[in-house]
């Protein structure tokens, strides 16, 4: 199973748009100082989850909200659960 997966910061008030197969994992990863993009927003928190069987199903979503390229369309999608 792949997870699509929406993470916030409060720190920098962004979103992070992701999918993995191990969503404890990656959320661990975005959390731990390794001098990248995610660090400054420490701590990310999850918002938001999408389960799909296909990696390619995973990262067709991801890039589906990626480009919509709106922080409305993201809230949009957190606030329909």
């Amino acid at each position: 199973m792949f997870t699509v997966y929406i993470s916030y910061s409060n720190s920098i008030n962004r979103f992070y748009v992701g999918f993995t197969n191990d969503i404890e994992r990656r959320l661990a990863e975005h959390n731990r100082k390794k001098g990248k993009y995610t660090d400054m927003g420490i701590p990310w928190i999850l918002v938001y989850t999408e389960n799909f069987t296909s990696r390619k199903e995973a990262f067709n979503r991801e890039q589906f909200i990626k480009s919509r390229k709106s922080k409305q369309f993201i809230l949009d999608l957190i606030n329909s659960r």
